[in-house]
């Protein structure tokens, strides 16, 4: 059985939590931000948990992780 290539865009973007959950960051925070609330703001510094339909394609595309 040959070795599964890790997706190097996706190591950099999803991280991996102690309980095996995949945490990203949240998109629309580079940009444009004077338009949006404080809470908005303070809210994009938190990461969050990957959905349930998206974490098993995630995970096949980080093998090793």
């Amino acid at each position: 059985m040959p070795k599964l290539k890790t997706h190097s865009g996706t190591k950099k973007r999803v991280h991996l939590t102690g309980c095996g959950k995949l945490k990203r960051r949240r998109a629309s925070q580079s940009h444009n931000r004077i338009k949006k609330s404080r809470n908005l703001k303070r809210s994009y510094r938190r990461r969050v948990s990957v959905t349930t339909s998206d974490r098993r394609r995630l995970k096949k595309l980080i093998p090793y992780r």
